[in-house]
C-alpha cells in the first residue's frame, strides 16, 4: 500500500515536465493519495505565507496511514523552518510526518532578488525529528544553488542521511530530473538510495 505523499515545490514551482509532476501521475495512476499544492505566488515567494499553506496542508493530510512529504529547493527550505518552529506542542502532532525527503535544498550562500527569508534555512535536529520520524537529504555534486560542503555540513548540523548524485545539479528539469524512478522507489522504501535517473 502507496503512503499519503505531500509535495512542496520550490521557487518558480515545479512545471509539467519536473520530477514532482512525473511522479505525482505514478501515485496517482498507482491508487495513492497524494497532495501537490499551488504555493501562493512561486515567482515571488513569501515565508510567513508559505509557512501558513503548509501548516493547513498538513493539517488536511488524512490520518491513519504513512505521510510522506518530498520538498525540492526552497520548498525543503521550507520545511526546515517550518521544523524549527515547532514547540512539540500536542496541537502541532497533527502535522507530524513519517518520512521526509529534501531535495536540493538552497545552501546558506544562496541569493536571489525574488527570493528572500528561506536561507540560511535553521539546522535544528530536534525540529527535524519533532517534524518527521525520518528526514534525508539528496543533492547533486554540481548544484550551484547549495555546494558539496554545505550540503554535507547540513545534513551533519541536522543528523540526518545524504544521497549524492554526480552531476544531479539542481535535480530539476533542466538537469533532466522529470521521470526519476528511484524517487518513486524511495517513497515506496525509505531505504532506496537516491540514484541518477540516467
Amino acid at each position: 500500500m502507496l503512503p499519503y505523499v505531500l509535495l512542496l515545490h520550490g521557487h518558480t514551482g515545479s512545471g509539467p515536465r519536473h520530477w514532482q509532476s512525473w511522479l505525482a501521475g505514478e501515485l496517482a495512476n498507482s491508487g495513492g493519495g497524494v497532495d501537490v499544492p499551488q504555493l501562493t505566488d512561486p515567482d515571488r515567494p513569501d515565508l510567513e505565507v508559505w509557512l501558513a499553506e503548509l501548516r493547513q496542508h498538513l493539517g488536511a493530510a488524512p490520518a491513519g496511514g504513512e505521510r510522506v512529504l518530498l520538498a525540492h529547493s526552497a520548498g525543503a527550505a521550507l520545511w526546515l523552518h517550518h521544523a524549527a518552529r515547532l514547540t512539540g506542542d500536542h496541537a502541532e502532532l497533527a502535522l507530524r510526518f513519517d518520512r521526509v525527503l529534501l531535495v536540493s535544498p538552497l545552501g546558506p550562500g544562496f541569493e536571489h532578488p525574488d527570493v528572500h527569508g528561506f536561507t540560511p534555512a535553521p539546522l535544528d535536529p530536534a525540529g527535524v525529528r519533532r517534524a518527521a520520524s525520518w528526514t534525508q537529504l539528496v543533492v547533486g555534486d554540481d548544484d550551484k544553488a547549495c555546494t558539496i560542503d554545505d550540503a554535507v555540513a547540513m545534513a551533519a548540523g541536522l543528523q540526518v542521511d545524504l544521497d549524492v548524485i554526480p552531476g544531479g545539479a539542481h535535480l530539476n528539469t533542466d538537469a533532466g530530473y522529470g521521470p526519476w524512478p528511484a524517487v518513486l522507489g524511495w517513497v515506496r522504501d525509505k531505504h532506496t538510495r537516491m540514484v541518477t535517473n540516467r
